[in-house]
């Protein structure tokens, strides 16, 4: 989430005017943007949905909660007004999440208990949270506390920290956060990685056989207090529905005093382990301390849902592929044990990325023509739950991820003023980061880095669901400087903001809130999404980036479907080299079958592919091809070995040009290439345009 950034007060909305299409040729490739303007009273249209959003009435807009599915509700109608497509299931515009909520009843109780002297007892949402992700009613467990510094293994910085120690039926004592670097080739410098994220802290003790887990917070290192943590974490979350992931029994919190507590127990000092911590030397230690711990729940199996709706694109190449914007309705709902006003509304986070997200749906849906790739629109839920809406949809996503070209996200966006900054954090990891830039400067806006790269932001919304299944994805919101302030006047409504608002019931609409900036966001995503959907090529990421494997393969899998290798289901392709009719065979109009053999070992690589059968013009190139292709790893001492068949044929009905069009792999491991007919003589010819 963009929470640092995320503030509360003042003003007035204002008039938007957003650009739309007003002529394209027939392909992306050829088309040429011209520019018109359509009438939009944008910044008072997202007041109005963020008013009713965030209003009392939708208690919240609780995950699980009815709240929550009156701001489906309310979404799909806006997605209906607008006449856009349903994406859901079903012909819908609902995508069904199936969770479980998992709530922590007062009955449960940590104790610890050491080698010698008197056991501790932690109070509850004071000195600990806790929530059981194996999803049971009860667990119960006495198990030695392990300290294992920050919880990392990334070999790509030679980082280990559990160095072979065994934490099966164990609990992990660690901090939040990463080792501190100054180094941007070292866990990226100040900015926080996902490494740091106590969501992978979880993922990777229990990958390590943990039963619990607990996370040291200290407020510096988290970048909130522990009333943040106590608040989302302490009595009710929602999970997906399990799926054979390992998980903990009890994905824990500790609150700093009490963690200094139970180390000294052990006769340590817990900031002398932090210091070791930093160390790549660092061991495991094993504290003379156990946690006995009876974590008891209360489980609802429920549904909740996604809203999703798409404009189709008028390419007929491009229109499978797409352009996303996202942003979460859900928030924290009611909170029964809650003093006082218990109703946590979310006007900041996220009504107004939900009043962002609408107004975008409305404009696009008056897009006259509409743009060569389609346009897709999710309202996620169960972000607050860590991101489960948007990893669900990633995984099922109407469009396969592998041709969504670009996500724009929105999420707590400042209803302050006009902004003269905006942040894109994220964006210059992606190939589309010079149109961001040139976007910015038409918009006379100054592009701000992460105000607090070691707040981990990156990593905190949803579009980071997305990135992880290769999608370019990053959120919009504006910056520290506003237009008649400076930028520490930005910074001190940040802090308000993240100290008596954030994730706290008077995070509530207010009738001086200025909507000017949400609307120049929202051209801002508008255009930035034009230019996407009529790009000639898919986005991607930058080189070495670490989410590049990801879209490799997710681009390999949209374009080769499940059928080729449907027989050999521990075959994954990672990476495949599109296959172009062999230039010389179709000059001479060479045709017919060729037969591949080829062997893939346990580690993914093509070690053989050599020709059986077929005309050495069509079937030489095919086995060089297939060389460069790269697969998963997989559970096997034994290479898997298989012939690839291949059908050539010259399609004469087919205009003449230079190029070929790709193959189709429509049936199991076999490859059909057609030709084009040949028109230019070898030595003036490509192929590939």
């Amino acid at each position: 989430m963009r929470k640092l950034k995320l503030f509360t007060l003042l003003f007035l909305g204002g008039i938007l005017a957003v650009s739309q299409v007003a002529g394209q040729k027939k392909t992306a490739k050829s088309a040429k943007l011209e520019i018109t303007t359509v009438e939009m009273a944008g910044a008072e249209k997202i007041r109005a949905h963020v008013k009713f959003l965030s209003s009392d009435l939708l208690e919240g807009r609780g995950t699980g909660q009815r709240g929550g599915d009156i701001a489906a509700e309310y979404i799909a109608t806006q997605f209906a007004l607008y006449g856009l497509k349903p994406a859901g299931d079903d012909g819908t515009y609902f995508q069904n999440v199936p969770m479980v909520s998992v709530k922590t009843v007062p009955a449960t109780s940590f104790k610890l208990i050491p080698k010698s002297g008197d056991a501790v007892t932690l109070k509850n949402l004071d000195d600990f949270v806790t929530n059981n992700e194996s999803q049971t009613e009860t667990a119960d467990f006495d198990a030695p506390i392990v300290f294992v510094g920050f919880g990392i293994t990334a070999p790509e910085y030679s980082w280990d920290d559990y160095k072979g120690v065994d934490l099966k039926g164990k609990v992990a004592l660690l901090f939040v956060n990463e080792p501190a670097s100054d180094d941007p080739k070292f866990f990226k410098g100040k900015a926080l990685t996902y490494y740091g994220r106590w969501t992978y802290k979880y993922e990777e003790t229990a990958r390590h056989g943990a039963v619990g887990a607990l996370v040291i917070h200290r407020t510096d290192l988290a970048s909130y207090g522990w009333q943040v943590v106590r608040n989302s974490m302490g009595a009710e979350r929602s999970h997906l529905r399990p799926d054979g992931t390992p998980k903990l029994q009890a994905a824990s919190w500790i609150q700093l005093d009490a963690a200094k507590k139970l180390v000294a127990m052990g006769g340590l000092d817990l900031d002398k382990l932090y210091a070791q911590s930093q160390s790549r030397d660092f061991k495991p230690v094993e504290l003379p301390v156990h946690l006995q711990a009876h974590v008891a729940s209360e489980l609802r199996p429920f549904v909740s849902r996604n809203v999703v709706a798409m404009l189709p694109g008028s390419d007929a190449k491009l229109k499978s592929e797409a352009v996303l914007y996202s942003a979460h309705y859900d928030h924290l709902g009611i909170v029964p044990d809650a003093q006082g006003d218990n109703i946590y509304n979310g006007a900041v986070d996220n009504a107004t990325g939900c009043g962002i997200l609408l107004e975008l749906a409305r404009n696009w849906s008056n897009a006259k023509p509409p743009v060569g790739r389609s346009i897709l629109f999710a309202a996620v839920t169960a972000e607050e739950q860590g991101l489960l809406g948007s990893e669900y949809l990633g995984r099922h996503s109407p469009i396969p991820p592998g041709k969504i070209s670009l996500d724009l996200n929105f999420d707590a966006l400042a209803p302050i003023g006009e902004p003269e900054e905006v942040e894109v954090t994220g964006a210059e990891r992606t190939t589309f980061y010079p149109a961001v830039e040139g976007m910015a400067k038409k918009f006379s806006l100054t592009i701000r880095p992460d105000a607090h790269p070691e707040a981990g932001h990156y990593y905190r919304s949803d579009h980071f669901s997305l990135a992880r299944v290769g999608i370019p994805s990053f959120s919009i919101s504006e910056g520290l400087k506003f237009k008649g302030h400076d930028e520490a006047w930005g910074e001190a409504q940040a802090k308000d903001y993240v100290d008596h608002h954030y994730h706290q019931p008077s995070d509530e609409y207010r009738a001086d809130m200025d909507f000017t900036g949400l609307a120049q966001m929202a051209r801002f995503g508008f255009l930035l999404g034009q230019n996407a959907a009529m790009a000639p090529q898919l986005q991607g990421w930058q080189p070495g980036d670490e989410f590049e494997a990801a879209r490799k393969k997710n681009i390999a899998s949209a374009a080769i479907g499940t059928e080729l290798f449907s027989g050999l289901p521990m075959l994954h392709v990672e990476h495949y080299e599109t296959f172009w009719y062999p230039p010389l065979a179709r000059y001479t109009r060479t045709f017919g079958a060729a037969k591949v053999h080829v062997v893939v070992d346990p580690t993914g690589k093509v070690v053989q592919a050599t020709t059986v059968e077929g005309n050495q013009l069509l079937a030489k190139p095919a086995a060089a091809n297939f060389r460069q292709w790269i697969f998963e790893p997989f559970d096997s001492t034994a290479p898997i070995e298989f012939d690839l068949n291949y059908d050539f044929s010259i399609d004469n009905t087919l205009p003449d040009g230079p190029s070929s069009p790709p193959p189709s792999f429509d049936r199991p491991l076999h490859i059909t290439v057609v030709g084009r007919p040949a028109s230019v003589q070898l030595s003036q010819s490509s192929d590939r345009s």
